[in-house]
């Protein structure tokens, strides 16, 4: 691959990706080209005339999804309509990153690339719309990972909030229910970057080894940091929110690491990685 363009370049996975890539690497931010308002003019995206595409540009926001529909679908789904007709007319790969959300509901064990999705929120069911878009144009890559976190500006991740709030109080409650495995986004990008080095096109799920739950990541973040802080196990109906989040949501990697790709460490070393980046 010689140059890559990144959506979403401002974010987490988008700058960690960039950051790998260095000079191959074209960023775009919504301030730079809103990929929702491409219609059917493409001639932006067609113009920087990119090798492959990788999209890391999402609407997150997961509970005002719930009433913010239409803007959430936008970005999810429908600019991802426009990045798999412009990957096609470029002849070029096109790597759609997804979420752990689409398996929703009760389900025990990995789920594997191939198990039946249940969205439950809107947030999950854009996504879902998304990855049937980029599987319209034959060569992409669908990545789905879970719980990203990494070194940015924005700095809006679980790890941040824990530190912050650990930082502000000794006390805090952690729901210990759903079950996990957030993952570094110094390890999916790597992960990223060597699928798009092979023709082996299809959905992939790439995230950090081993499983946790938030709760127990959060006591991992607490005893990493030195930070003296009591964490209250709680259930997740003890928590509501408006967005319903997976109960059992760890990926099952064994696709992923057939192909011989850059290993995966487990979710405690990844953290630890990131805590010893961000200090220094």
């Amino acid at each position: 691959m010689k140059r890559i363009l990144v959506t979403g370049a401002e974010g987490q996975l988008g700058r960690e990706l960039m950051r790998q890539l260095g000079d191959r690497g074209i960023p775009v931010d919504r301030d730079e080209l809103d990929l929702t308002a491409l219609g059917q003019d493409l001639t932006p995206l067609l113009e920087l005339r990119p090798d492959a595409i990788i999209n890391t540009a999402a609407y997150t926001a997961v509970d005002r999804a719930e009433t913010e529909v239409e803007a959430c679908r936008a970005i999810n789904a429908t600019a991802v309509e426009h990045l798999a007709r412009a990957c096609a007319e470029l002849d070029c790969p096109l790597l759609q990153v997804s979420t752990d959300y689409v398996f929703g509901g009760e389900r025990t064990g990995r789920a594997r690339e191939e198990d039946p999705v249940n969205a439950e929120s809107v947030y999950a069911q854009t996504k879902l719309e998304g990855e049937h878009h980029a599987r319209t144009w034959t060569r992409h890559f669908i990545v789905r990972t879970c719980g990203l976190y990494g070194l940015s500006p924005r700095n809006n991740n679980f790890v941040e909030t824990m530190l912050r709030v650990g930082a502000e109080r000794r006390a805090v409650r952690v729901v210990g229910d759903q079950h996990c495995t957030p993952s570094y986004v110094r390890d999916v990008a790597r992960a990223i970057l060597f699928l798009l080095s092979t023709d082996a096109y299809g959905t992939y799920h790439v995230v950090n080894e081993g499983q946790t739950t938030w709760y127990e990541f959060a006591c991992e973040i607490f005893r990493l940091a030195n930070l003296d802080v009591a964490v209250e196990r709680i259930r997740t109906d003890e928590y509501p929110l408006p967005a319903r989040r997976p109960s059992n949501s760890v990926l099952d990697t064994t696709k992923y690491q057939s192909l011989g790709g850059p290993s995966l460490p487990s979710w405690r070393d990844a953290l630890a990685d990131y805590l010893a980046a961000r200090a220094r």
